[in-house]
């Protein structure tokens, strides 16, 4: 098999083998409300993707009972349980685990109110699925915690990496390249911020259907791009990027909305969330690069190979925005 048919069929395979993975597996979430001296309401929120469900549970120490209050609900992408949680002593100080989490890439997102207002948000990970409780909100738990979800949301969310991918494929020259992320980055912090903050918000499943048809738009633009032609994203990608940018800010948004933030330290979740997206865009855009320049020195590519990753982009995207409508 010659090269060319090898790397077609490999980035092929690439993009078909996540046409479905448009968002990255989100984190379960588990809400601790204190009700009584030894009394708590439980809300624990399991990931789902179609008819999967992913198989964790939160276990508490000895001396702990868990009661279930309702029947569990189910939304576009989880299952929630409620729980009752009576104890014989304080749980601050106390070790929980998450079952089954370390067979997993999920994370936990673990929010605890106390009666006495205070709040503790930690992060447990798969591979230390136990975590002590504290008993009041450490801001470098914060910032720890929300850099992580940041840095995990982009580096996971397929559909923002493919628009930053387009971007950086019809972008001639690294300092275009550098603005053009530049401006993308400005316009999703700004509606991220927003949104967030409540000053201005959009409902989801539109949201959603709009950003994958930004993507599909760019691959067009790319295939323009490569016959020649001359398009507005070739000559002003930073507007393109700010334009649509605005709009993933309220994806981000709404992907933050879902793990929820600690009420003591919105900005400063907030802040370290964005900077984690930031991060992890950072490291996918030097990646890319990287792997682009090693290409562009191994031989001069033929016409039709290097239509490939649009025509790959744009069909998923395609896809991504005909499932997202159906599902308004």
């Amino acid at each position: 098999m010659k090269l060319s048919k090898l790397l077609f069929f490999v980035i092929f395979l690439m993009f078909f083998s996540v046409k479905g993975w448009s968002h990255e597996i989100r984190p379960a979430y588990l809400q601790i409300t204190q009700t009584e001296e030894n009394s708590y309401q439980l809300l624990w929120k399991v990931p789902r993707r179609g008819d999967l469900v992913i198989s964790l549970r939160p276990v508490f120490p000895e001396g702990f009972t868990l009661k279930e209050t309702e029947r569990y609900r189910i939304t576009g992408d989880a299952k929630i349980f409620n729980f009752e949680l009576e104890a014989d002593r304080p749980l601050a100080g106390e070790q929980i685990s998450i079952h089954n989490l370390n067979k997993t890439l999920v994370d936990v997102l673990v929010t605890v109110k106390y009666l006495n207002g205070e709040k503790v948000t930690l992060i447990v990970k798969p591979e230390n699925p136990q975590v002590t409780l504290p008993g009041k909100t450490e801001k470098w738990e914060v910032v720890k915690t929300y850099t992580i979800l940041g840095v995990e949301h982009i580096l996971f969310g397929i559909d923002h990496l493919l628009f930053v991918l387009a971007l950086i494929i019809i972008t001639k020259g690294f300092g275009k390249i550098v603005r053009t992320i530049t401006a993308f980055t400005l316009a999703h912090s700004i509606t991220l911020s927003m949104a967030v903050l409540g000053v201005a918000n959009l409902p989801g499943p539109p949201v959603e259907a709009v950003i994958a048809l930004s993507i599909v738009f760019l691959a067009v633009e790319i295939i323009k791009n490569i016959q020649g032609k001359e398009t507005l994203t070739s000559k002003k990608p930073w507007l393109v990027a700010f334009t649509f940018g605005l709009l993933h800010g309220f994806g981000f948004a709404g992907a933050l909305a879902d793990v929820g933030l600690p009420q003591t330290e919105i900005p400063l979740a907030l802040a370290f969330f964005n900077i984690g997206v930031e991060v992890g865009q950072i490291l996918f855009v030097v990646t890319t690069l990287a792997v682009i320049w090693l290409l562009q020195r191994y031989k001069k590519w033929p016409i039709w190979l290097k239509k490939a990753p649009a025509y790959a982009i744009g069909t998923l995207a395609a896809f991504w925005v005909i499932e997202r409508i159906l599902l308004f």
